[in-house]
């Protein structure tokens, strides 16, 4: 099995595509944790939203992500095939905005 990093892009902030009512969150989130069964035990980080993301260059200098990333998941699975599949019937490419979702595989790093 290998590790898996899903990063979830959206055109907005968590926060400005949050549901209006608490009956909305509840249906939004029912369908995020029909997808974490489908993972099963794969399902290593379910993850947070995030926002307010900055680069950091070598030198030190700062600016605004240019990447709309609004949060991620870490999943294990037996191949990239297995994670994309996994992907491709997520929730969150239901939401409003052309939302999208890019799979990494983690490597293994040498030597550790």
């Amino acid at each position: 099995m290998s590790k898996f990093v899903f990063i979830y892009h959206a055109p907005m902030t968590p926060v400005e595509a949050a549901p209006a009512t608490p009956e909305e969150m509840t249906a939004i989130m029912e369908q995020w944790n029909v997808w974490a069964g489908k993972v099963g035990n794969g399902l290593i980080d379910f993850g947070t939203p995030l926002a307010k993301g900055v680069r950091v260059s070598a030198g030190g200098a700062t600016a605004p992500s240019q990447r709309e990333v609004t949060g991620y998941s870490i999943i294990e699975a037996e191949n990239l095939n297995a994670a994309v599949g996994l992907a491709t019937v997520h929730p969150h490419l239901n939401m409003p905005g052309d939302c999208e979702i890019e799979v990494h595989e983690a490597e293994q790093i040498p030597g550790m």
